[in-house]
């Protein structure tokens, strides 16, 4: 059963993440789906525009941590591949009492940067709708979309950048600038959607109520577009991104990724998730920040 609601509308492919029950926490099977849906969409020479949005109270909350961040991703009695896509080699591989290998890290993570740039790469424009929250991963599909209308109310940031985290797509200075982007990693603080229009991430921030009214009329006219002008103003804008260098960036961001995870602070974060629970560990790592939950305090 898939994890992505996929519908073509006219010239619009809608792609709406539905793990409602786990704040459409990504995980292996949804990246996946992700990326072979983007394909298709991209391929339809009907679709002229993608619209990506979730299902239930928020857009997405990062990635679905409950069981690796506890149990570090190995399921009993669940057979392992001996790739670096398997958890019981990730569980290895987390281990404090091995050898810490940074390339299988890498190349687990790497290939989750390729499945979220694809929203980059495609020729078709991407909307991205973001309503409740998305944060953490979650913020890898938005940034990578080529355009963000969210509510008003939302949230959105990088909390990991506190501890266990480093952002692997690394589109932050790029839709922000150096300053703005600082801002918010040196503290893990996040943006409601209000400020997210102000600071320039988002094309839009519409209230609540107005989110799916405002996003509609958005695609709509982009869908009115030949497809080939489409393709070619999203390739040409694209082009002062990667001559940015954001290749080089996002290697880095890719390594240090798995760097957070085995500092001192990291595998202290993991072994209290461990014993506590991930939710208690999130929740201990942000209120001393006071932002725990839907906050969006700045101090």
């Amino acid at each position: 059963m898939g994890v992505i609601d996929y519908e073509v509308d006219g010239r619009v492919a809608r792609l709406t993440l539905n793990r409602p029950d786990r704040g459409n926490g990504l995980t292996r099977q949804l990246i996946d789906e992700l990326a072979e849906l983007v394909e298709r969409a991209d391929l339809d020479p009907g679709v002229h525009v993608m619209l990506l949005s979730g299902r239930g109270t928020g857009f997405c909350g990062g990635y679905d941590l409950v069981d690796s961040a506890e149990g570090m991703g190995a399921p009993d009695g669940i057979p392992g591949d001996g790739t670096p896509l398997d958890p019981l080699v990730m569980a290895a591989n987390h281990d404090p009492r091995q050898t810490w290998d940074p390339m299988v890290d890498h190349a687990m993570m790497r290939r989750n940067v390729r499945a979220f740039m694809t929203l980059f790469e495609c020729q078709t424009p991407v909307v991205c709708k973001v309503h409740g929250f998305c944060v953490a991963g979650g913020t890898d599909l938005a940034l990578c979309s080529d355009l963000l209308v969210i509510a008003d109310d939302a949230k959105i940031g990088y909390p990991p950048a506190r501890v266990w985290g480093s952002p692997t797509t690394m589109l932050w200075a790029h839709r922000l600038g150096p300053q703005r982007a600082k801002r918010l990693l040196f503290t893990g603080d996040c943006l409601s959607g209000a400020e997210a229009l102000e600071w320039g991430l988002a094309i839009e921030a519409p209230p609540a109520e107005e989110l799916d009214e405002r996003t509609e009329v958005l695609v709509e006219r982009i869908a009115q577009m030949p497809l080939n002008q489409l393709a070619m103003m999203k390739l040409l804008v694209n082009q002062t991104v990667h001559a940015q260098g954001l290749h080089a960036t996002q290697l880095l961001g890719t390594v240090f990724d798995g760097i957070t995870r085995h500092t001192p602070e990291g595998y202290a974060f993991q072994q209290r998730a461990a014993t506590a629970g991930f939710r208690t560990a999130v929740r201990e790592r942000d209120e001393p920040f006071g932002d725990a939950g839907m906050s969006t305090f700045k101090g």
